[in-house]
């Protein structure tokens, strides 16, 4: 290889390892949910029943598909799981949707899937130790919650409970002022 060829690829590649960190890598990887028309979509659970208020306990969890595209290797993308929690009490034992929040399993540190502990009542990553508050989504402990805001919370999505008791997400704004966005994270008020 020539010495300038090397210059020029060594010059590149100091370029992008320069710009790499500013890139907000979440926003675009997320546009497979926006890029679509965002439309109100009831929650189906794993074993393809309807989230319903009556059958969801207090303090419990289900891993969930938004938006859903009835193709299971599309729908299998960590970027589509979002985990639905039914609060502890008193929060949990309200019959409405403020029982509830759903929050993108992709945690905003090094994106690795988190999971919600029912016994401490809080979300918590394996791989670094991140933990988030199950009543807003914000990192309190670990190194996620050293991260600048909006980098500090879980994207999330709005509910509603309908007059049966099922459970539906509401279109969501995928933007840090709005739901968030998955990987990078929310603004928190």
């Amino acid at each position: 290889m020539k010495r300038r060829d090397f210059l020029k690829i060594a010059t590149l590649g100091g370029i992008v390892t320069a710009v790499t960190p500013y890139v907000p890598y979440g926003s675009f990887l997320s546009q497979g949910a926006g890029a679509t028309v965002a439309e109100k979509e009831r929650v189906i659970l794993p074993d393809g029943t309807t989230a319903n208020i009556d059958r969801f306990p207090v303090n419990s969890k289900q891993i969930i598909v938004y938006p859903r595209t009835g193709d299971p290797v599309k729908d299998a993308e960590p970027f589509k799981r979002f985990q639905l929690i039914r609060l502890p009490s008193p929060e949990g034992d309200a019959e409405d949707a403020s029982a509830f929040r759903a929050y993108s399993m992709i945690c905003v540190h090094l994106w690795c899937l988190w999971d919600y502990k029912p016994e401490r009542t809080q979300m918590e990553c394996p791989c670094h130790g991140s933990i988030y508050r199950a009543i807003d989504g914000l990192a309190i402990d670990g190194p996620a919650s050293a991260q600048t805001p909006p980098n500090n919370a879980l994207a999330r999505l709005d509910l509603e409970v309908d007059e049966n008791g099922d459970i539906w997400v509401l279109p969501p704004d995928w933007s840090v002022d709005g739901n968030g966005i998955v990987g990078y994270g929310r603004k928190v008020s």
